[in-house]
Parts: C-alpha cells; structure tokens; sequence
C-alpha cells in the first residue's frame, strides 16, 4: 500500500502534461438509472435490482459520480455530500477533512471511537460500520470508485444503528465503466495526489481497478495526511445472471486529532495542543456479489464477505497526577487524581486514597517531583475481523391483476476483535509534546522507571487493557410493494434484528468487563405513495429501527468506574438498545420542459424520529478524558426539507433549506465537569434544550454554467446556524458561531482526452469553528494558562487545487453533462 501511494503521488512528475478525466458515455449514467433507488442493502448490487422512486415511502439523497468527480481534488465523500445533501452537516473534531464526523438529521456517523452512532453505512451491500464502536472510516473508502451514494431514511430493512437512516454506497464496475483515466493534482499545504482508473468488457467478463494516493502537511501544525486506497471488481454477465468479486483495500495516517483552546487559536490558528495524536488505519475486504433470475418473476441477489482492520491511535495527554495525599499511606510517591471517584460505603479514606496510587511497568512505586509536568503517552490499538453476508429473494408477480413487489432475505454479520491500551507515564515539554525517555531531566532522575505501562493500584482510570470479543448480528426482513391503482402504492415490511455481544478482560485488572449481552427486536415499516400527476407525487410512512449498544459502551458503562476514554475498558453494567420511531411525509416530483427545455426537480417533506433510550457519552468530574455511557430517556429529531435543481442545456443550479430540531425530551442531570456553568461537575437537562453539534438552520445554494463549449465555471455556498458546544447538553453557554463557506470549480477541455481542472474552497477565508467543547482550565507544563475552557478545531482557510486528467483510448471522451439528482 506504501508503495502504491507513493507511485500514485508520484505520477505529479512524471505525468505533468498527459492528465484528463475519462466522461466516455459508458460513464454517464441516465436519468432512469437514477431514478431507481435500493430499498435493501444488496438492491443495486450483482446486476441491479431496487424499487422506482415515486413507489419508495420516504426520503432518498443521491449524490452521483459526476458530482464527487467536482470536488475530486478532497478525495473526500463528505465533502461532496454536505455541500449538496439537505440534512447534512460535518464537524470537526480532529482537525482533518478526512476525519469528520457526518451528521444527517442530527445523527452521526463518525469515525471517532465512542461517538454514538446513528446511521448505518453499506459499501456495495456489505455494512462498513466497523465490529468494535460502529464508527465510520470515511478516509478508508476509495472515492474515485464510488458510482453514487444514496442516502435513505424510515427502511428499517437497513438492520442495526438505521436510525436516521442508511448511506448506501454503490461502487462502479466494469460493466457500468468503462475507459482508461489518469489523474494529478496538487495545491494548498503541499497536498499532492494522483489517482487512477481503468475499465474494460471482453465478452461477458468485466474488470475495473481504482487507486489513489495523497499526502499533505495539513493546515494546523504536526497534521499530516497520507492515503493511499486500491479497488478493484472482475465481473461475469449472461442473460439471466451477474457475478462479481471485488477486493479492496486502504492504509491512512493522519496526526494532529483534537480540539485547541481557543485561548492558542487566538494566537496562531494552526495552532494544536498537546501532541503526538497520530491516527493509523489499515483495511482490507474481500466481497463477493450476485443476482439470478430463477424465472420470469423471480431472482435471487446476495453478497459475501471478509473484512480486516486495524487501527493504533497514539495520544500524548496532561497526566492528571499529583503528590499522594497525607491521607493515604503514600505521601510522597504520585498518585492519580481521586475527584472522578466516590467513597464506597465502609470504606476508610487511606483504603479510598491508596487506590489511587501510580505503579510503574514493574510495579514500582513513582517518587513525587515538585515542578514536573507530568503527562501520559496513551497507546491504543484496535483490530477486527469480520465476515458475513446476505441472501435476498425478490417476487414480481402480479397480485389479484396488480402490480406488485415482494422482497424476503436474511443477513449475518460476525466479527472477533481485539482492543488493547495502555498509558506510559512521560512529561510535557516546553512545545507540548509528550515524550517518555527516562533520561529526560524532568523525570527527575527516577531510577529504574523504565518504559512501559502503568497503573492505579487498584486500576481505576489508569490501567493496561486487553479484550477480546466477538459480534454477531442476525437479521430477517421482508418488504412489499402493492400497487393499489396506476397512482397509489403501498409498502409494508418488518426486520428482525438479533444481537449477540462477548467481551472478555483478557489483563485480570476489569473482570466486570467479561459478559456476554443478547438484544433483538422487530421494526415495521408501512408507507404509501400517490401520483397525482407525472410531477407530482405523494409520499409518505412510519417506521421504526433500533441500535445495540457496541462493545465500547458496555465496557464502560459505571459512573463509579469510569474510563480513560477511549483508553480503558472496565465495568459493564448493562444498557438498553436504542429505539427509534420515524414519521415522515411530502411531496416531489419532475417537472419536464421547465425552462428552455430544462427539467427541475423538487421536493417539500417533513419528518420526525422519536428515541427512546439514546446513548451519550459522558464526562466525569476532575478529568474530562474519563467518562462512561448512559442511556437517557428520550431525545428526539424533526424537521422538514425543501429542495430544488435545475438542469438546463448550459445551466444546472441547486438550492434547498433544512430545519433540523435535535432535542433531548428529558428532565435530569448530566456530568459535565469542565463547563463553566456547571454546578460541581454537573449541568441540568430539560425536555427542549438542544443536541449539540446540530445547527437548526441550513441553506444550500450552487450551479455550473458551460461559458463555452469547452469551459465550464461553477460556485456553492452553504449556511449554518449557530451551534452548541459539545458537553453543553443544558444550553447555558454562548454557542458556536453561525458561519458560511463557499467554493469555486471550473475546468477547460483542452482536447478531447485532455482537461485542466480547479476548486477552490472557503473562497472567503472564514475561520469557523464547526466543532466545540470545553477542556480544564489552569496551567499547562508551567509555559501555558488554559484561562477560556472553550476549544474547537477551525475550519480549514482558503485553498486551492488544480490538476489535468488524461484519457487513454481509441475514442475521444465527450463533454461532461449536467446530472439531474433525484429526491
């Protein structure tokens, strides 16, 4: 992977004048196509198949290949999807694009470890919510593959964390691409990037292979980016079947991933705090997929996998130690802080305090040095295996004279991982960084220290940590689609969801972490749809969907032994699987000949997702890096959604606005010890106050316009409300600030097979913080005074791109089209 990513960047040198995207017409994909949406995970995969969108129930997204073509210069999906999707906002917790969360509706999914997740995401059909925490590694996908994404809301057939809904990612193959194309580019923070493509039919075998790689030094300091992804699908075709095998695989390293306090932004916005924090993630997948016609009216379609990840995050942190108080045995000697931490009934306070005492890598005690800023360097590593698939049955025989649509299938998800941490006991030197040479002076000469791991006596906070587990997740749907007349149309299914959860403490030191959890559930759907006329269409339904807890939450779940998150693992006392119940409803449709022969399409809906027992992470008093998760009674998301775009011969423009109204619907009090309208350590909750993280109010705008048959000139702007901070939940404090960006596209055909390109993004420079939370205030390594508890990640300043894509072949690539997306 290594080698490809260097080969891919090097193609910058040796290909300064041979660039050009391929747009054969192979490429392009039709209007019918896309109005054809998947309505289960494997819909679309092997040959086709799902439902046409004027019979689906509910909301459904695209984002095509031309569209994320645009932006090409990001390698990044999400960037694509929140500058043009209704719903969608990212934010930034780590301060790399490629590392953001994705919010749609108030539900996440993100690729930081213990962010409770709310949507379920599918690669060609197989579900890439990885085993241990569900998260979502965007920076792993290979966007250059990626044919179309559709996002789709109220299908409970979508099987666990569907709650807001599920992003579908179709990837191409080569039966629906075809062409030789390779890509350049290079611009802002030194990022360079090549990419390649190539798609060939001979007969009735297929193959396409997709690579990328980039490297940059990112735009705040120690944040680095490199990628490098393959992708490749040999398919097999006959009249009544459709075989592929895909593999695919990704390596990525970023540094740098977490807030500043705003008290260092104001000085120099590259500014980051505490460092290493380096992210490093390997991926591998071997998919098979498949659809046969039985008979006229029946086919069967499925997939089967194996996946492979594994990811090390390395996060230098303020040790949070101290000199053992006088009350314990240990005065002299370090102790960890004790204020996350209650007294157990009968226990004395030398037995609560000696709990608390620092033991090396030998079990040593750790003489107390006045003036020493102590840190830890804290080591986790994360791998899984899973594998699985899903086998679906699809009817189209007519019921009593009408149309009608039956779908039955079932799906197997199964993965054994291995979590395992550890915290070294190091200093935090004058530039922040955390080192843990026992020869640096500010150990204080500490003889025998040694490098390794170390503990709390009684592994309370600070311990190593080892588990291993398993998941298996089991589904059973059927869905049906009865057409009552020409114009109405009825959709009533249901899923069965089953979930096994095993954990075993494998160190001795977490023995509550070892339990095996069972959750299941069945989720009905029931929608209709009403033509009225051609171009305007009726829709709307109920649902409802659940999420297990992950593996992460059960193993730390007790207030009263909380984690270093996400550093340890320790009690597990159970917690509820989330409910969500949905309700949606609208209009939409395509007006032809609108304008100048142009075709506008459009949609006006409404929505409302009702949870019962969400899952929050939580802070404990004395150290917000420790935590644990609860369930709490109620939240709930509502909103509605208008949208419209325009296709014309030169012009295509978008506009649309979402209000998003993500509440908690509960009275209690949550921890959240470095707010500053805390009352110790705790914040009241009441039914109304705000998600954090979710602005109300979106406004998305963009067009492209052909100035000449071969230049084509486009811009985009999006618009957010304001926000609050993240461990806010009671809406006391000042919110984040409301906040615009907008870009530039354009590209020239220099010839048929040659095209320059550019995109500029955050034309205005605006440094706007879309993420924020609140850190402890005080002194840092005796050179910094952390006195705003306030921090956030800004949002990367103006940059620019630019690069050339070549096509090889016999046939010249024609212009690119607009692309009409569907609602």
């Amino acid at each position: 992977m290594r080698a490809l990513r260097g080969s891919l960047i090097a193609s910058v040198a040796l290909l300064p004048c041979t660039v050009q995207a391929q747009q054969g017409a192979t490429q392009a994909v039709t209007l019918e196509e896309l109005n054809v949406v998947a309505t289960t995970p494997v819909s679309g995969t092997g040959g086709g198949g799902g439902q046409r969108l004027d019979k689906v129930p509910f909301t459904v997204e695209t984002v095509s290949a031309r569209q994320l073509e645009q932006d090409r210069p990001t390698l990044d999906p999400t960037f694509t999807l929140a500058r043009t999707t209704p719903g969608v906002n990212v934010s930034d917790g780590q301060g790399n694009s490629f590392r953001q969360t994705l919010t749609y509706r108030g539900f996440d999914a993100s690729p930081l470890q213990g962010a409770p997740q709310g949507l379920a995401v599918y690669q060609n059909g197989t579900r890439i919510n990885e085993a241990f925490g569900d998260v979502v590694n965007w920076d792993l996908i290979p966007s250059v593959a990626i044919n179309r994404i559709d996002i789709v809301t109220g299908n409970p057939v979508f099987g666990l964390n569907a709650l807001g809904g599920a992003v579908n990612i179709e990837m191409k193959n080569g039966f629906t691409w075809q062409g030789k194309e390779v890509s350049v580019m290079g611009g802002s923070d030194g990022r360079i990037v090549g990419t390649l493509q190539y798609g060939e039919v001979i007969g009735p075998w297929s193959f396409y292979f997709a690579g990328e790689g980039l490297r940059d030094a990112g735009w705040r300091f120690q944040s680095p980016s490199e990628i490098g992804r393959v992708y490749a699908d040999l398919g097999h075709r006959t009249l009544d079947s459709e075989f592929h095998v895909i593999a695919s695989g990704a390596k990525t390293f970023f540094g740098a991933a977490a807030a500043t306090p705003v008290d260092f932004t104001h000085v120099d916005p590259r500014a980051i705090f505490t460092n290493p924090q380096t992210t490093s993630t390997e991926v591998g997948q071997i998919q098979v997929t498949g659809k046969v016609n039985v008979s006229p009216t029946w086919d069967l379609q499925g997939n089967a996998y194996m996946r492979r990840f594994s990811q090390v995050y390395v996060d230098g942190n303020d040790g949070n130690f101290e000199n053992c108080s006088s009350r314990s045995n240990f005065r002299g000697f370090l102790c960890y802080e004790d204020d996350g931490f209650t007294i157990a009934p009968g226990q004395t306070q030398a037995q609560f305090r000696n709990q608390f005492l620092i033991l090396g890598p030998q079990n040593q005690r750790i003489p107390f040095r006045a003036g020493i800023p102590y840190g830890t360097l804290d080591t986790v590593r994360t791998e899984a295996t899973g594998y699985g698939g899903t086998l679906q049955a699809t009817n189209r025989d007519q019921w009593f004279g009408h149309n009608n649509t039956f779908i039955v299938g079932g799906s197997i998800d199964a993965a054994d991982y291995t979590f395992k941490s550890a915290s070294t006991l190091g200093v935090i030197n004058p530039d922040l960084s955390i080192t843990v040479d026992p020869n640096n002076p500010y150990y204080g000469n500490i003889p025998g220290l040694g490098v390794g791991p170390i503990r709390t006596a009684a592994a309370l906070g600070i311990a190593p940590s080892l588990v291993t587990g398993s998941n298996l997740y089991l589904g059973l749907y059927a869905l049906d689609t009865f057409d009552v007349t020409d114009a109405l149309t009825l959709t009533a299914g249901a899923r069965l969801n089953f979930a096994r959860i095993s954990t075993q403490d494998q160190t001795g030191f977490s023995p509550d972490v070892t339990g095996t959890h069972y959750f299941n559930r069945i989720n009905p759907v029931a929608g209709l749809t009403y033509k009225f006329y051609p171009w305007l269409n009726l829709y709307g339904g109920y649902s409802e969907s659940n999420r297990a807890p992950t593996p992460l939450e059960l193993a730390c779940a007790n207030p009263n032994r909380p984690c270093l998150l996400p550093n340890s693992l320790v009690a597990d006392p159970p917690l509820n699987q989330v409910v969500a119940r949905t309700y949606e409803a609208g209009f939409r449709g395509t007006v032809p000949d609108f304008y100048a022969g142009g075709l506008l399409n459009y949609k006006i809906g409404a929505f409302r997702t009702d949870l019962t027992n969400d899952i929050l992470q939580i802070a404990v008093p004395g150290n917000a890096a420790r935590g644990y998760y609860v369930n709490v009674p109620a939240t709930q998301r509502q909103g509605i959604e208008v949208a419209g775009e325009y296709v014309g011969e030169r012009l295509s423009l978008y506009a649309n606005y979402a209000l998003i109204d993500a509440t908690f619907q509960f009275r209690g009090n949550l921890s959240s010890p470095n707010n500053p309208l805390a009352n110790g350590g705790l914040i009241t909750v009441s039914p109304g106050n705000k998600v954090p993280l979710v602005p109300d109010h979106q406004i998305k705008v963009g067009f492209n316009y052909a100035v000449t048959p071969t230049w084509t000139f486009g811009a985009n702007l999006q618009a957010y409300s304001s926000s609050y901070f993240r461990g806010d939940e009671s809406n006391l404090n000042r919110k984040l600030p409301a906040y615009f960006t907008a870009n530039l596209n354009t590209s020239v055909q220099v010839t048929p097979r040659l095209q320059v390109f550019a995109l500029m993004t955050n034309i205005f420079n605006n440094r706007y913080a879309n993420f924020g939370t609140f850190a402890e205030p005080g002194a840092v390594a005796g050179n910094y005074v952390i006195r705003d508890p306030r921090t956030t990640t800004l949002a990367q300043p103006l940059s620019v791109y630019g690069g050339i894509r070549y096509a090889f072949g016999d046939a010249p690539a024609p212009m690119p089209e607009p692309l009409v997306r569907k609602f």
